[in-house]
C-alpha cells in the first residue's frame, strides 16, 4: 500500500489556489455546508446515557476471557501483516485481501453467521457508492467480510495520527475525511469522488457514528454528494443484527446471526448538487423501512 494517488490527483489541482473545492464553492449549485453534508463525529454521549443491553453472564465471561482477546489477537496479527504487503503493494488489492480475511476471522470468532439478501442487485462490476446504517464495531468487518468486491472506506482524519491504524488507511488508499472547514470538508469529498472516477467503489456510513439505541440516525449528504458529482449509483445497504451484537458502550459479543440487505440501486444519473438532500432523504427511507422489515421478523 501506498500513499494514494488518488489523493494525489486531488492535490495536484490545488495549484495556486485553483482547487475543485473553490470550483464547487464558485458554481451555480448551492453551497455544501459541514453540518449538511457529512458529520465524521461519533456522538458524544455517557455509557448512562442509555440502558446498556448485555449479554447473559456466561456469555459476558466467554467474552472477556476468549473473544475479545482472540479479536485482539486477530487485529494485531492481520494488522501487521497488511502493514508488511504495505512496501510492496501499490494497488491497496492485497491489503484489502488481508482485511477480507481479517474480517472472516472476526465473524468466526463472534460465533456469527453472516446472510447477504439481494446479493443480485450489488454493483459487483460497477462503480458506486454503497452506504449503510451503523449499529456497531462490527459493522466494518462485517462489509468488508461480504461483499464480494474491492471497496474503499471514507474515515476521520484524525484516525490517520494513530500509529499503526494511520499507517495501514494511507497506506491501502483509504479516504480521509477533514471536517474542520468547508472548504477542507469539500476537499475531502472531491477526494472520495476522485476515488469513484478511478473505478473504485465507496463504502460508508452517513450517518457519521454509531446509533446509541439501534435506531437510524439523521443522515448527511456527503454520500449523496459524491454519488451525484461521479454520476454512479447510489446503494443502500441495510445491516441487521450487529446492533444486538455488539451496541455501543458494550465490550461484550452477544451471538447471532447478521443479516446485509441490498436495496434497489438509486440512480444519479443527470443529478446535479442541488438534488443532494432529496436523495438523501430517498437513501434514509429505503434504509429506515427495510431495517424496520426485517428486524421486526429476526
Amino acid at each position: 500500500m501506498n500513499d494514494s494517488p488518488l489523493a494525489d490527483n486531488v492535490a495536484h489541482k490545488n495549484v495556486d489556489g485553483k482547487s475543485e473545492s473553490s470550483e464547487v464553492a464558485a458554481s451555480a449549485e448551492p453551497k455544501p455546508s459541514a453540518q449538511s453534508i457529512l458529520s465524521v463525529e461519533e456522538p458524544d454521549l455517557p455509557a448512562s446515557a442509555f440502558p446498556s443491553k448485555q449479554p447473559p453472564f456466561a456469555l459476558r465471561w466467554l467474552s472477556y476471557l476468549l473473544l475479545i482477546p482472540l479479536v485482539g489477537l486477530a487485529t494485531a496479527g492481520y494488522g501487521c501483516i497488511s502493514l508488511l504487503a504495505g512496501l510492496w503493494d501499490k494497488s491497496g488489492r492485497q491489503q484489502h485481501a488481508i482485511a477480507h480475511l481479517w474480517a472472516r476471522t472476526l465473524l468466526l470468532i463472534s460465533l456469527s453467521p453472516v446472510k447477504i439478501i439481494g446479493r443480485e442487485k450489488l454493483h459487483e462490476h460497477e462503480t458506486a457508492v454503497y452506504t449503510s446504517n451503523h449499529l456497531s464495531y462490527m459493522d466494518t468487518p462485517v462489509l468488508f467480510a461480504k461483499l464480494p468486491f474491492q471497496f474503499r472506506i471514507l474515515a476521520k482524519q484524525s484516525l490517520w495520527k494513530i500509529p499503526f491504524i494511520g499507517w495501514y488507511l494511507n497506506r491501502s488508499g483509504q479516504v480521509p475525511v477533514d471536517s474542520n472547514s468547508p472548504r477542507s470538508l469539500i476537499a475531502s469529498l472531491n477526494r472520495g469522488v476522485a476515488t469513484l472516477k478511478h473505478g473504485l467503489p465507496l463504502v460508508l456510513f452517513p450517518e457519521g457514528g454509531r446509533a446509541a439505541t439501534g435506531q437510524l440516525q439523521t443522515m448527511m449528504s456527503g454520500c449523496a454528494y459524491m454519488a451525484i458529482k461521479a454520476q454512479v449509483p447510489l446503494v443502500p445497504l441495510t445491516l441487521i443484527g450487529t446492533y444486538e451484537l455488539l451496541p455501543i458502550h458494550v465490550y461484550a459479543l452477544h451471538p447471532r446471526p447478521i443479516f446485509i440487505v441490498v436495496g434497489d440501486p438509486i440512480p444519479t444519473t443527470g443529478l446535479n448538487a442541488r438534488d443532494a438532500d432529496a436523495l438523501t432523504r430517498r437513501l434514509y427511507e429505503s434504509i429506515s423501512a427495510t431495517y424496520a422489515q426485517y428486524s421486526a421478523s429476526n
